[in-house]
């Protein structure tokens, strides 16, 4: 197990800055997922730490070696591609031996290794198929195999289930997991799916327009993200936009536009009254209850989600907010009900308003909505 890190690493095609110069530790043995929308850095950071390309600037350090000028024979970094990048006209058993050939290891020694890869990866009794004989699941075990049967100290993971359906992904998911516990690999993997990000991970690394926004569990950044667009990206998100007014020790108060009320949460320090800000509310610590108690509204959408419902609910500013609930208890609710939307005001957060946070659009009446992704 080896720590892997970037040191001041910085990337340009031409006169856009792919990455700016950033600062990233990857534990020894760890599963660190970069998270992102396209463009955000991601895969032009995994390439670097492969040696497929040269940052302009900065370093990549293997357990304390620089290793940026070597190329990536000599890394001894692993990566699987979003296309598995197989040889078809070989057998299962050619495909994952084929790193081994290229460092003259015997053909015993091939043998026994690829078999023992084989049978961890769930595909004993495969070796003689050809790759078009398999699934896209199976082609994707092959790759992991192939990649870690040569040892790397890092395997880099780029986006290996972006063309596989949605089932499949989420059973490969936890097949991914359950082999990085069992083999120790430092591991980095890059995703645009939140899902796989908080489902397979150590940490994860949050990276937007060649930044990194922030970096921590799963927990710690879906709890407390740094800004309403890493509070966006992961998880479905109310964000009460509006105004700070007042500011105390471990928190701060808000004023809606719209909406004639302080909305007092926990903050991180850094704000200052004045400055734009949003109210996160989780759609899970929301409540109804009765109209003429808690924040007026109307129920505009009711969603039935099996074990759950999602309603959404306009406000009186014509902004509206999510609410999900386990059991279905408001089962009987429906379009133009009058509610009141309460929640515990210390799982709401106040955070510094990020130029650009996306929306899910706009209500059914073409009216704007509250800020929610």
């Amino acid at each position: 197990m080896k720590a892997l890190a970037f040191r001041a690493i910085a990337k340009s095609y031409g006169a856009t800055q792919a990455l700016h110069p950033l600062d990233l530790e990857v534990r020894p043995g760890e599963f660190l997922t970069l998270l992102g929308p396209s463009g955000s850095g991601k895969s032009t950071l995994l390439n670097i730490a492969a040696g497929h390309m040269a940052p302009d600037a900065g370093s990549v350090m293997v357990d304390g070696v620089d290793v940026t000028r070597l190329p990536p024979r000599r890394r001894n970094i692993g990566m699987v591609f979003q296309n598995f990048a197989l040889f078809p006209h070989m057998t299962v058993f050619d495909n994952v031996a084929y790193g081994l050939r290229a460092r003259k290891v015997s053909t015993t020694e091939i043998t026994r290794r690829v078999s023992e890869m084989l049978e961890l990866v769930q595909l004993g009794g495969y070796s003689a198929r050809r790759i078009s004989q398999l699934s896209g699941g199976q082609q994707q075990r092959v790759a992991l195999a192939r990649s870690l049967i040569i040892e790397p100290d890092v395997l880099l993971l780029d986006e290996p289930m972006g063309a596989l359906d949605r089932q499949l992904r989420k059973r490969l998911q936890l097949e991914i997991r359950r082999l990085h516990q069992r083999i120790g690999r430092t591991m980095i993997y890059v995703t645009h799916d939140q899902e796989e990000a908080l489902v397979m991970s150590d940490r994860v690394a949050v990276f937007r327009d060649g930044r990194l926004e922030q970096i921590g569990t799963s927990r710690e950044l879906y709890d407390k993200p740094r800004n309403t667009f890493v509070a966006a990206f992961l998880g479905e998100s109310n964000l009460l936009a509006g105004t700070v007014t007042a500011i105390e020790p471990g928190r701060a108060s808000v004023r809606h536009a719209g909406i004639p009320m302080e909305i007092w949460a926990p903050a991180d320090d850094g704000l200052v009254v004045g400055q734009a800000a949003s109210v996160l509310v989780r759609p899970e610590t929301l409540s109804l209850v009765a109209p003429g108690d808690g924040l007026p509204g109307e129920i505009v959408e009711v969603v039935y989600l099996g074990e759950m419902q999602s309603m959404r609910v306009r406000l009186r500013d014509r902004s509206s907010m999510t609410v999900r609930e386990v059991g279905n208890m408001h089962k009987d609710l429906k379009l133009g009900d009058q509610v009141g939307l309460r929640w515990d005001a210390d799982k709401a957060r106040v955070l510094p308003q990020s130029a650009g946070t996306f929306a899910t659009g706009s209500d059914p009446a073409g009216l704007p909505e509250t800020e929610a992704a």
